[in-house]
């Protein structure tokens, strides 16, 4: 019976945690209709700001909680809503997404050039490990404070939203901020002040699990993947339900940890129990309000014919053939990343670009090729194998699809990821004890791929290969059922089309495609591990693909440029790896205005030219006509 009390104290505690950073999340997408994938990196920068001051600096702990709380995360929360989710006002939810994404890359890597990985940190309690026994079951006066705070923040909360001016104010104002107006709300201020607040929640929780856990920058920003379930719990209105789901979530974890039975295996699903839980309470609402719009962009323009994207991938062939007989080896093996990662983001394209459909464990399916590849050998089978394997595993995913859409898609294919990485990459029976497995490069029979200059050569040849299908799925009847899907799924089901069949294809032919470059990933590398294919990684992909260009085959093969620069850069300046993590999600944020990215930017900047020189032309020649109707009448 005591275990029993001591695991529910426990649980109780991590769940107002979770409740706390949850009701911060509600918060923000109540007020804003914006989720903040970064609110978990918010609580981590305020969490270490608050050690720097306490711990690093030596103040005083009350000192250092009102200049953490009271100054810089308001000051924060309200400068982001400033210069990042005003100018997003009225855009769809796909482009907010990204955003926010872009914000917790840039918020993490940016933190890790702060506070450098390396050195231990601790973060001390509140009153240390003083407490006292309740019903035979020690309890820390930290764990009374956590409580505590959660039952003030949901008392306050309920009271600021139903019995103020203020707080009517932020509700109203997702709904109708034009119409709130008229009522002598200003809407900037409502919006400054539910993000400032947001922060400061998302802070509160950060500083109260600090101590609980390691002060580490990723540990702190994934565990608001914990949030996510408790918030969707709440519908992502409700904090009632919030604080609840939350709450069980907790003693969920604290249960699990206490009689779950031992075995290595068994903890890593433990670990990864609130993914599946956030998984279940998806799969389980009732009923989801749907949005319509695109994730990024508008279908890529228009579509090359057959003939000419079939020139387009023979002249990179050619191409890469007289950069192989001239680069080094090592620049060859990072342009090689270019195009290996250029297969993986093109299924991106043909997901996202054209169907609409948000993704963020592409690098999952990749990993899972890479790993069927190293297991059967790299021949025609093997890599045959891999695109199947991971097609399925697509297929697997796309069950929640069917229903599922935009920001509830991405939380689900984000919590996939995290469970993959949990239960299946940091497995060491699948890598090796060392870490890694060694992946051989394409053969069949006595015919192989062998060197570094080949190697190229064929990586150049899949890219084109599989870039010219995608084009070709583009301009078939399928791609004119994705292009539709992802302009307005609604309409699609009005006009009858089977949209069950279309998401699990298309989620399909996208893994298979990753599944490939995967395994083209690992023959250039002749090896692979699993921190090649974290969650995290899948994330620069999808931000990487946005700022070239979701919708196009061109955007990929920027991306991947982007990938080689960046390896390129860390093989000469190392010391400026986390700022060049960081940079997809500094030029996401940059270009939050522009959601195309820099395909579609660069196609309006032509179209605006030649309009001009349209125009230009057709004054010259009416003056031109003018001046000889005049000389005609002298």
């Amino acid at each position: 019976m005591t275990d029993l009390l001591a695991y529910s104290v426990v649980g109780l505690v991590v769940g107002s945690i979770y409740a706390v950073a949850a009701s911060g999340l509600v918060v923000t997408y109540t007020t804003s209709g914006i989720f903040n994938f970064a609110h978990g990196a918010i609580g981590m920068v305020i969490a270490f700001a608050y050690w720097q001051l306490r711990v690093g600096w030596h103040w005083p702990a009350p000192l250092a909680l009102l200049v953490a709380l009271g100054v810089l995360a308001p000051a924060m929360g309200a400068l982001i809503e400033r210069l990042m989710v005003r100018p997003l006002r009225g855009a769809s939810v796909g482009v907010t997404l990204v955003v926010t994404l872009g914000l917790l890359l840039a918020l993490l890597y940016g933190s890790f050039e702060i506070w450098k990985p390396s050195e231990p940190r601790v973060d001390p309690k509140f009153f240390g490990d003083g407490g006292m026994r309740i019903l035979g079951v020690q309890v820390t006066w930290h764990q009374m404070i956590v409580v505590a705070t959660a039952g003030a923040v949901a008392l306050l909360l309920r009271t600021l939203f139903h019995r103020t001016r203020i707080g009517v104010a932020m509700r109203a104002q997702v709904d109708d901020a034009e119409l709130t107006a008229l009522n002598a709300v200003e809407p900037d201020r409502v919006s400054m002040l539910s993000w400032a607040l947001g922060a400061v929640l998302a802070g509160v929780a950060g500083i109260l699990i600090a101590p609980l856990v390691n002060l580490d920058a990723l540990t702190l920003t994934l565990l608001v993947i914990n949030a996510y379930a408790a918030a969707v719990v709440g519908r992502l209105k409700s904090l009632p339900l919030t604080f609840a789901g939350a709450i069980g979530l907790g003693l969920l974890v604290s249960y699990s940890t206490g009689y779950f039975p031992q075995s290595d295996v068994l903890n890593r699903v433990q670990q990864g129990l609130p993914t599946i839980f956030l998984l279940i309470a998806l799969l389980a609402l009732p009923s989801i309000r749907l949005r319509t719009p695109r994730l990024i962009g508008s279908g890529g323009g228009r579509v090359p014919r057959f003939g000419v994207s079939v020139a387009g991938g023979a002249a990179l062939v050619g191409a890469a053939t007289l950069a192989a007989a001239s680069l080094s080896v090592p620049n060859l093996i990072t342009a090689g990343d270019l195009l290996a990662y250029g297969v993986i983001l093109l299924s991106l394209v043909l997901l996202t670009g054209y169907g609409g459909q948000v993704s963020i464990c592409q690098l999952t399916f990749a990993g899972v090729g890479a790993f069927v590849v190293a297991k059967l050998g790299a021949t025609p089978f093997g890599f045959g194998a891999a695109i199947v394997c991971a097609a399925l595993l697509g297929a697997l995913v796309a069950l929640p699809a069917i229903r599922l859409q935009g920001l509830y898609l991405a939380l689900a294919t984000l919590a996939f990821a995290r469970f993959v990485d949990l239960i299946f990459f940091n497995d060491p029976k699948v890598f090796g004890a060392g870490g890694s497995l060694k992946v051989g490069r394409f053969h069949v029979g006595a015919l192989a791929v062998r060197g570094e200059r080949a190697e190229f050569v064929f990586l150049a040849v899949a890219f084109a290969l599989v870039a010219v299908g995608v084009l070709a799925i583009r301009r078939g009847f399928f791609g004119r059922q994705l292009a539709a899907m992802g302009d307005s799924p609604a309409a699609c089901s009005t006009l009858g089309m089977d949209l069950t069949r279309t998401k699990l294809v298309v989620f399909a032919v996208s893994a298979g495609i990753a599944g490939f470059g995967g395994a083209l990933l690992g023959g250039l590398h002749t090896a692979v591990s699993a921190s090649d294919f974290v969650m995290l990684q899948s994330l620069s992909l999808l931000l990487i693909v946005t700022l070239g260009g979701v919708a196009s085959v061109v955007g990929a093969l920027l991306g991947g440029v982007f990938f080689a620069g960046s390896h390129l850069l860390l093989q000469h300046h190392g010391n400026l790896s986390n700022l060049v993590y960081a940079a997809p999600g500094v030029g996401v944020i940059v270009l939050a205005r522009y959601p195309g990215g820099a395909v579609s930017q660069a196609r309006d900047a032509v179209e605006r030219w030649r309009a001009r020189r349209d125009v230009t032309s057709s004054a010259a020649r009416r003056g031109a006509d003018v001046a000889e109707v005049a000389e005609v009448a002298a």
